[in-house]
């Protein structure tokens, strides 16, 4: 029988093939959860575990006059538009059944105002706090050149599954360069986490992790790779698996992706900012999209520089030291995590059960049930990640999401979680949810238009209210609000010429907003359906969305596709039968949906892309003037091999 330290020394080799440091053990043990029926029932007797922090930091006092501010705005533009939709719509004289489903309707259409008013109003916040500053929010701006101390030690670390290893190591490789550049040789090491399960790839990985290791021997940075044999809990396991085996030896750790590149000044900064910040326990940068070239991810990354930025500083803005956790490009205190973040397993059966998939969210709020601040910080420069590079890739990843998000709506009334990630367990739920809810408020609209009570289907009525006019136009400025203060932001900065100039970041957004408008049923349709598969329990598949502008088949994208063309043909064909204002209801929603095959296909090619790239348009930055980090990885990206990639290169 073996001794216990020769099994020690087995399992050393087993796990780690002798490319990892010494095991330094530490416990990640979970805490049960309560569960949905029992939180709310101690909620309502007034039993829950309140966090109770007295005397209120002056950021807790701005935080939460913020968000009445902000519930109260939505509160608002909900009641104006519900009442305005109340006084075109009177009730009807068609009896109890049809008043319900008018009663329905409106309270369908509250909802979804209210919800779009929140992203809308979110957006506005993030405008006013990125011109005039945040006295309360975590700048990197204060703590740039603060020295870092050296028991500061920082892991980089990258869990991958079947990813592409000349896309990853590139990534990886760029990102160790700018680190060693920027002095952090000493401070950080590099952890490569692997749950692949492919035997070939597996090889062509640790070749490539023995390329990078050596190369950068000399500098004094050490890279590390580890495969899991046993593959739980997807990335949440492999990131409790390194806290358990290696947590101990490191005061923080750099969560990546497999598509994040992040520059030296980013990750010592990310340093910096938890090292001035003793009671932060997660700090999140604001990633951006880059580096794919078809039409769908160039559209996306185009609305992430220009729009997407106002989101991320109005959530910032309302959420301070209550912030997200995207899962990546983001620093974590491992001592709390490790004692505080463990996730055990939802009970029960079906889709809403087992590991938790969107384990980012819930990693927040339990940092912050147990007294640590998470921050959100858009003004550290240099973190980036990549958009998926078609549209049936983007749902794919967001299918996962999807079920992961109503997974965590069974958390919200978990004992001692604060309100505000309470909320976002909710708005995450939501942002699936409301697919369905639109598609039932269209339907019910067709109902009682059909049953001869007023709706919204009346486009004679529409035309000749004011009213009613005034309602359409205010959703429709809601939703283009935070396009053009994204723009006019661009403008205010003066930074027009990094989108390729005036005339062209104009047509850049009016296109984005096109795009945006052609996918958007697409996502609805596809939304409904992972919200309905996560609440009937089928079997979830996942596969990590391509990392390389991949070309977009015809053959590959028809199963998904053509069946939404058929559906919405049969529609307009139905209400063209039964009258002309049904077929104008529903054409905003069917003619996209009857476009959907060519228009994804198109758009996820990257012959598109580059043209209106060489026209000028949809232009970010990162492409005017990449980051050295950014241009590193794209160039050791295109190269064929392990050996080639891994040239060596000028660390200065």
């Amino acid at each position: 029988m073996l001794t216990p330290e020769a099994l020690a020394r087995k399992a050393q080799r087993r796990y780690t093939h002798n490319a990892a440091p010494a095991l330094q053990r530490g416990s990640m043990v979970p805490r049960p959860w309560r569960g949905l029926r029992a939180g709310l029932a101690d909620l309502l007797a007034g039993r829950s575990e309140a966090p109770a922090e007295m005397p209120l930091q002056a950021w807790q006092l701005s935080a939460v006059r913020r968000r009445h501010a902000l519930l109260a705005c939505v509160l608002l533009c909900a009641a104006i538009a519900t009442a305005l939709l109340l006084q075109t719509q009177p009730p009807v004289d068609g009896g109890w059944g049809l008043n319900a489903l008018r009663t329905v309707q409106v309270g369908l259409f509250a909802l979804l105002f209210a919800w779009v008013a929140a992203g809308c109003v979110t957006a506005v916040m993030g405008y006013f706090s990125l011109r005039r500053g945040d006295t309360h929010g975590l700048r990197y701006a204060d703590v740039a050149h603060r020295a870092i101390s050296a028991d500061a030690r920082t892991a980089v670390i990258m869990p991958i599954c079947n990813e592409n290893v000349a896309t990853v190591f590139a990534g990886l490789a760029a990102t160790a360069e700018s680190v060693v550049a920027a002095g952090g040789a000493r401070l950080v090491e590099f952890y490569v986490l692997s749950d692949t399960g492919d035997t070939a790839l597996r090889a062509n990985e640790r070749q490539a992790w023995e390329a990078l290791r050596d190369r950068f021997a000399a500098t004094g940075l050490r890279v590390h790779y580890r495969w899991r044999a046993r593959r739980t809990q997807r990335k949440a396991g492999n990131v409790a698996d390194f806290c358990r085996r290696w947590g101990r030896r490191h005061r923080y750790m750099v969560v990546l992706d497999a598509d994040s590149v992040m520059s030296g000044e980013a990750v010592l900064g990310l340093v910096r900012l938890m090292e001035a910040t003793p009671q932060a326990g997660i700090i999140q940068s604001a990633p951006v999209t880059c580096g794919l070239d078809t039409l769908h991810a160039r559209s996306q990354q185009f609305a992430g520089r220009v729009t997407g930025r106002l989101f991320g500083a109005g959530m910032q803005y309302w959420q301070l030291g209550e912030s997200h956790y995207w899962g990546h490009n983001a620093i974590i205190r491992i001592a709390p995590f490790m004692q505080h973040c463990a996730l055990a397993a939802l009970p029960g059966r079906g889709g809403l059960s087992g590991h938790i998939l969107s384990h980012d969210f819930v990693e927040a709020a339990l940092m912050r049930r147990a007294g640590w601040q998470t921050w959100l910080v858009p003004d550290l420069p240099g973190s980036w990640e990549q958009q998926p590079p078609h549209l049936l890739a983007e749902l794919q990843r967001d299918r996962r999401w999807c079920q992961g998000n109503l997974q965590n709506a069974r958390l919200i009334a978990e004992p001692g979680l604060h309100g505000v990630h309470r909320a976002m367990f909710f708005t995450g739920a939501m942002a699936y949810l409301s697919a369905p809810l639109w598609l039932g408020f269209v339907g019910l609209g067709l109902v009682l238009w059909a049953l001869g009570g007023h709706s919204l289907v009346n486009v004679s009525q529409v035309l000749g209210d004011a009213s009613l006019a005034a309602l359409w136009a205010a959703t429709l400025a809601l939703l283009m609000l935070p396009r053009a203060l994204g723009v006019a932001l661009v403008l205010h900065e003066g930074k027009e010429a990094q989108y390729g100039g005036t005339l062209a970041l104009l047509g850049s957004a009016l296109l984005e907003a096109l795009m945006s408008a052609l996918q958007a049923p697409v996502r609805m349709a596809a939304h409904t359906v992972f919200v309905l598969g996560a609440l009937t329990g089928l079997q979830l598949q996942w596969k990590s969305p391509p990392r390389e502008a991949e070309r977009l088949r015809w053959r590959d994208a028809a199963p998904a596709l053509l069946p939404l063309s058929v559906l919405a043909g049969v529609g307009l064909a139905v209400a063209a039968w039964a009258g002309s204002d049904a077929v104008l209801w529903l054409l905003p929603v069917a003619l996209p949906l009857l476009a959907a095959w060519p228009v994804a296909v198109w758009a996820g090619r990257p012959g598109p892309g580059l043209a209106l790239r060489r026209a000028g348009l949809l232009l970010t930055p990162e492409e005017v003037a990449p980051a050295p980090a950014l241009r590193r990885a794209w160039a050791q990206a295109a190269m064929p091999a392990p050996e080639a990639y891994f040239k060596p290169a000028q660390l200065a």
